[in-house]
């Protein structure tokens, strides 16, 4: 398993790769051995709980300058790096060049082909390059919902008998920290009165502009908005709106939080707001509802399969409607109570189970 996101990304891909790698490295089947591999030039070291699994960095060579030979000149192959195996598992939507072996790749979702103007251009400009000739070359595609999958068949043409929904899982930290995890939390970021939460990446897809709108009409909130995040593609619009804000002092911007503060941060909020226009799986929002906070969401691509169960969700972005629903959802501790037990069927175990036996498939495929 190529792990290299779990270097470079912080949130998202980062964190399944760094995620399903661990609960991988923990229940691998007899008789099998699991390789996570990455690029280390610059000696950040991954402290992994790797479990059962060997953990191979190279770092003699820098993977960017690979990367870039990967995207001009298609060589050298990935395998010259990470040794032979019988099954590669690429997370981050793309196959390097291979020499053998069966492949795996994980396509998230089709954003960059569904809303092409939210993508950030370069990235847009690469996968659109290359995700017909992956789709091409895999063996097998996993995707993080039945929603993505349909939409990998439909927009990227991938055979659907080798398109597999895995839904990712909630890491166990997720749950209720204490009263004095919250009160840190508090603290550390000086919310001193309620707060309504975002967590997401600062960029147009995620809608930050509408959810300012939405808190400009809570006039009766006396409180912040909170948004967890590190600035994205296209955040200047964004920034700009929250500066102009009637609101504006009331708005707190974190930047990226740590795992372990996030779910305290979490747990203080009064809501949890995500109106965002689309989304392959959506984390956030079962992060909140394991930590026992309310959530209003949209429906954008696979919320209303992900999330449904557990929020109340809203189809149409009328601010109006919106800040009515977030006030009558503050406190609601049927719906609180509903997102806890939600959240709770996603697991990562269940998540590595399921994708080593996508492996298996790959293999006896391979061998017949």
């Amino acid at each position: 398993m190529d792990i290299q996101p779990a270097l470079t990304q912080g949130a998202g891909i980062g964190r399944y790769a760094r995620v399903l790698a661990e609960n991988l490295g923990r229940a691998i089947p007899a008789g099998n051995s699991l390789s996570l591999f990455y690029f280390d030039f610059s000696r950040r070291c991954l402290k992994y709980e790797a479990g059962n699994a060997e953990v191979r960095a190279v770092r003699w060579c820098p993977g960017r300058v690979v990367q870039q030979a990967w995207k001009l000149a298609g060589w050298p192959p990935f395998d010259w790096f990470a040794g032979k195996a019988d099954v590669y598992h690429f997370p981050n939507f793309i196959i390097p060049p291979l020499r053998s072996g069966r492949t795996v790749v994980t396509i998230h979702d089709a954003s960059f082909v569904r809303l092409p103007e939210l993508a950030e251009a370069r990235n847009l400009r690469y996968l659109s390059a290359r995700i017909a000739d992956t789709i091409r070359r895999a063996d097998a595609v996993i995707t993080d919902s039945r929603f993505s999958a349909d939409e990998i068949v439909k927009l990227l043409h991938a055979e659907r008998g080798k398109v597999h929904a895995i839904y990712p899982g909630i890491q166990g930290g997720f749950g209720a920290p204490g009263a004095d995890a919250v009160q840190s939390v508090r603290r550390r970021w000086k919310l001193d009165k309620p707060y309504l939460l975002n967590v997401g990446t600062l960029e147009p897809r995620k809608n930050h502009r509408f959810l300012v709108e939405v808190f400009e009409k809570m006039t009766d909130f006396d409180g912040y908005l909170v948004i967890a995040g590190r600035p994205g593609w296209k955040c200047g619009g964004i920034l700009d709106r929250i500066r102009a804000s009637s609101r504006a002092a009331d708005i707190r911007l974190l930047g990226d939080v740590a795992d372990d503060q996030l779910a305290a941060l979490y747990a203080g909020a009064e809501l949890f707001l995500f109106p965002s226009l689309y989304e392959g799986f959506g984390f956030p929002p079962l992060e909140a509802m394991a930590c026992g906070t309310p959530v209003v969401s949209s429906t954008g691509g696979s919320l209303r399969e992900v999330a449904g169960g557990g929020a109340v969700l809203l189809e149409a972005f009328d601010s109006d409607l919106w800040a009515e629903t977030a006030k009558k959802a503050i406190g609601d501790k049927s719906l609180i109570a509903r997102g806890r037990q939600h959240a709770g069927r996603y697991t990562w175990e269940e998540t590595a189970r399921r994708t080593w036996k996508v492996y298996e498939k790959v293999f006896h495929e391979n061998r017949h």
